[in-house]
């Protein structure tokens, strides 16, 4: 009785590409045009792609020797909020992809390897654009170059502010102060009806 053999399930989703008509001949192509809709948490906290949202993919998948290359770009919407003044954001980007997807056969030996494989004649796509948009995000997303952000006092936008828009700051050490002097404490009270005694 022989061992059954396992073979890895084809990947499934939107941004899953069968190239079975590829096949394996080295120098074979196909374009691919297409709009699939976004998956979910893809972006970072700041600043992402609205998960369902239109992702247009304009890709060459080419077959070679060790593998499948595919090469391309990727445009897709952003929304998000400003770093500085918390606003909502509302863009668009456009990323390059450009991976090489191993045939079994062909992958490095190498078990720290993260290269990506070719699966029953299918390649998931996903963890290739998660990597290229979100290394082409901003940190630090900002609504305009200029945004001056929000006022640390009263927390209003910096932009709609009179350039002389100013609170007045009191040092922390002093803050008591005035306190002091229109509440006199009960022992200085009794102090100064001794004095007039």
């Amino acid at each position: 009785m022989t061992a059954p053999s396992f073979r890895r399930r084809a990947p499934r989703g939107p941004l899953v590409l069968d190239i079975r008509e590829l096949g394996r001949r080295a120098g074979s192509m196909k374009r691919v045009v297409t709009q699939v809709p976004a998956p979910a948490e893809l972006g970072t906290e700041m600043i992402h792609v609205p998960s369902g949202a239109p992702i247009e993919l304009d890709l060459r998948v080419e077959a070679v020797m060790e593998g499948v290359l595919v090469s391309g770009t990727a445009f897709t919407p952003l929304a998000g909020e400003c770093s500085r003044c918390l606003d909502p954001i509302e863009d668009d980007i456009t990323v390059d992809i450009r991976e090489l997807f191993y045939y079994p056969d062909r992958a490095p030996d190498d078990p720290e390897d993260d290269s990506f494989q070719v699966v029953n004649d299918h390649l998931d796509l996903e963890p290739v654009l998660r990597d290229a948009l979100v290394l082409s995000l901003p940190l630090s997303p900002c609504c305009r170059p200029d945004c001056a952000g929000l006022c640390a006092d009263c927390g209003a936008r910096m932009n709609d502010l009179d350039v002389d828009h100013a609170h007045a700051r009191v040092d922390p050490r002093w803050a008591a102060l005035p306190s002091l002097i229109e509440n006199p404490s009960p022992n200085e009270n009794k102090n100064e009806n001794k004095e007039k005694d």
